[in-house]
């Protein structure tokens, strides 16, 4: 049995959803599991809708009009018979929604989002179904609530691992059958015990694609992407980059940490931990090779890689007193980052200040400065970048920081970082 993951490139319009359909029909009868996101920027719609209904910032009506009428079209395309059942279906999703937008909020922003954004993964995973239907190719939708059992950290999840576990084998074992070997779901979402749907984090869909994996044996995780694998630097900041053949899990869990975009960093312990090879392929050129990531250290290359994080902001904080950065200034600076969801992504101490490099797009960022600022002084930059470089040499660093002004630098044995104006 594969698992397969289709990210929102794949599904982002009609002959997108064709192709993708293409792809999973040339696996025959291989038992398939397959996880779907959002279509194209569905998702990044959904939240500019849901800051609108819970903070009143503009009018909600024509954002959610836009989104359906997106959704419609490829409904539209794919299937011009406005009796096929999928239509009804995709306006049933759309009326939950609208139930939503109509009442006040009842939670958090945070509890909000995850019972509204969900809702891109479930349109997108049930038209992929209806389409594989529509082309002979039987299947069976699953709610992705139904598998993967979480806790209550709306928007980063932790997931119950036993319970996740018991829910996905037994369902699987209930829906494939000899025949009906696929089995489509969502990524990204899942539910509480109290049965309100909660997401594993953003770009959270690998992770689902590797929960289910985990708990299944899977053969194999494919995840099909725009690109023909992992490079050694994204081709949008980087010239000359060159792909990644075949990685360790542990070069990957590095590059995936540091900010690789290609793979979620949650993605790969669950596979490691089961010895199940993933791959990403492109979902354009899909008979390729892609990149094969697996145990085997001894594939890991030394060539440099660089990873690129624009749009962050570089803290500095000191107590007021000029007293020393020490244990308690530290256990009291962390635990308002961790109150406040604010992930740090570098740090560095000094004897009196203390570093942290951290997402300038993070909407809880400006409470954390003020509640910092309660304890410490604090100063910051913003619009820096951070630039990691794994398998760096000096020609390398030379190179990629010339002409740019270094606020911080790091380095160990393999990696170097540098957040840069």
């Amino acid at each position: 049995m594969k698992v397969f993951k289709f990210g929102g490139a794949s599904v982002k319009d009609a002959e997108s959803v064709r192709n993708a359909v293409s792809i999973i029909k040339s696996y025959g009868k291989e038992q398939l599991f397959v996880i779907v996101s959002a279509m194209d920027k569905t998702t990044n719609a959904l939240e500019q809708l849901l800051n609108a209904f819970y903070y009143k910032t503009e009018d909600w009506h024509p954002i959610l009009e836009k989104i359906k009428k997106f959704h419609f079209r490829i409904l539209n395309e794919l299937f011009p018979n406005s009796k096929n059942p999928i239509h009804q279906e995709i306006h049933n999703a759309f009326v939950e929604v609208e139930w939503q937008l109509e009442d006040d909020p009842i939670g958090t922003y945070d509890f909000e989002y995850d019972q509204m954004v969900s809702i891109g993964e479930v349109l997108s995973s049930k038209i992929l179904s209806a389409f594989l239907s529509e082309s002979a190719c039987k299947n069976k939708w699953i709610d992705a609530r139904d598998l993967i059992r979480t806790d209550n950290s709306y928007r980063a999840a932790v997931v119950d691992w036993e319970i996740t576990n018991s829910q996905i084998q037994r369902i699987a074992s209930n829906s494939f059958s000899t025949d009906n070997n696929i089995l489509v779901s969502q990524g990204f979402i899942a539910s509480t015990s109290e049965n309100y749907t909660s997401t594993l984090g953003r770009e959270g869909s690998d992770f689902s694609a590797a929960i289910v994996a985990s708990a299944l044996n899977a053969e194999e995780v494919i995840i099909w992407k725009d690109v023909e694998g992992m490079f050694n630097a994204d081709p949008k900041f980087f010239e000359n980059t060159i792909k990644l053949n075949n990685i360790s899990y542990k070069e990957a869990v590095e590059l995936a940490y540091f900010g690789a975009s290609v793979i979620h960093p949650k993605t790969i312990k669950p596979l490691e931990n089961k010895g199940i090879p993933l791959f990403v392929k492109s979902f354009l050129n899909p008979k390729n090779k892609g990149t094969l990531i697996d145990r085997n250290t001894a594939t890991d290359s030394l060539i440099p890689s660089y990873i690129h994080k624009p749009h962050q902001v570089l803290i500095s904080i000191s107590p007021r007193d000029f007293s020393f950065i020490e244990e308690d200034n530290l256990s009291r600076i962390f635990g308002l980052f961790f109150k406040h969801g604010v992930s740090i992504d570098t740090m560095q101490n000094s004897a009196i200040s203390f570093s942290v490099c951290t997402s300038q797009n993070n909407p809880k960022l400006e409470q954390l400065i003020q509640d910092l600022e309660n304890h410490f002084k604090v100063s910051y930059n913003t619009e820096v970048s951070l630039l990691t470089i794994r398998h760096y040499n000096e020609d390398v660093i030379t190179e990629l920081i010339k002409n740019k002004e270094s606020l911080l630098e790091q380095r160990s044995r393999s990696t170097a970082r540098f957040v840069l104006k």
